[in-house]
């Protein structure tokens, strides 16, 4: 199991410089890759989100690439035009107002005046597909990581749910006997002063059938088979987020029809507890790749 947060950074050597490079992920239904480059960059934005997707899964990454060193060439200024746009500003100076101090800061703050040098792709791409595969490598360790405590944290929550169902069970039988003498007995008492009489016969096909509505035999079934599978899952070392996350709704619909059902306190009071244990086990399922 892998949790879906992480972080790795990774570099490669580039030019005289180097290439750093961060990764993070959070949780997310569907992949979303993320990228930020440097201005010098900005054309290689889309080789990297494609070679991200290729590597990672599901989930949100955040890519973020910075250079240090003379990675690039050096930017250079485009000296014709600055040239160009002094004398312009020189000739707009005398008209306007003559003798006004023109300094040279007024130009090269001016857009396109500091241009960059042409470079050599192949080398750039290289030193991102060494970065991101290290900053991944390092991003799985994490979640490889936090994965083993997530799995450790939803196998108690698990069992603690076990044990609260198989409470629950346990006491199901002499729930139901109980609840039948309570119906028998009830009804025994509304019929007493009325003038309708029911047959014995009938008066136990009644009361079965209320008894039967009670019932949570199937549901404590199906909640073994849940929970048997969510074990099974545990142990696996593929991504199994979703597959949690629709086991777990199917695990969360029988404890609510359970709890529709009773009509016993006790009972009741184990249901409430068993869903705060689902509950909890969805909250963490959500950062589960």
């Amino acid at each position: 199991m892998k949790s879906m947060t992480g972080f790795g950074i990774g570099e490669a050597p580039l030019g005289r410089g180097r290439m750093l490079l961060e990764l993070r992920s959070l949780n997310h239904r569907f992949l979303e890759v993320r990228v930020r480059l440097p201005p010098e960059l900005f054309d290689q934005c889309s080789f990297l989100e494609q070679l991200a997707r290729e590597k990672l899964t599901r989930g949100r990454f955040d890519i973020a690439v910075r250079l240090e060193g003379e990675a690039l060439p050096p930017p250079a200024f485009g000296v014709e035009r600055v040239r160009a746009a002094y004398k312009a500003l020189l000739a707009l100076r005398d008209e306007l107002a003559p003798g006004t101090d023109v300094p040279l800061s007024a130009v090269t703050s001016l857009p396109d005046v500091v241009t960059t040098t042409t470079y050599d792709p192949e080398p750039v791409r290289a030193a991102l597909k060494t970065a991101l595969h290290s900053a991944n490598a390092r991003l799985m360790v994490m979640r490889e990581q936090e994965g083993e405590a997530l799995a450790r944290e939803l196998g108690q929550r698990l069992e603690s749910a076990r044990h609260l169902q198989q409470s629950i069970a346990s006491g199901c039988a002499a729930r139901v006997e109980s609840h039948r003498t309570r119906l028998r007995e009830r009804l025994e008492r509304l019929l007493a002063d009325a003038t309708i009489r029911l047959e014995p016969h009938r008066l136990e096909v009644e009361i079965a059938i209320l008894a039967d509505r009670s019932d949570v035999t199937e549901e404590l079934v199906r909640l073994d088979s849940h929970f048997a599978q969510l074990a099974r899952l545990l142990d696996s070392h593929e991504p199994i987020g979703r597959r949690l996350e629709f086991l777990l709704q199917e695990v969360s619909r029988e404890a609510h029809t359970i709890g529709a059902k009773s009509q016993d306190a006790t009972l009741s009071h184990l249901v409430v507890e068993l869903k705060a244990e689902i509950e909890r086990m969805r909250e963490q399922v959500q950062n589960v790749e």
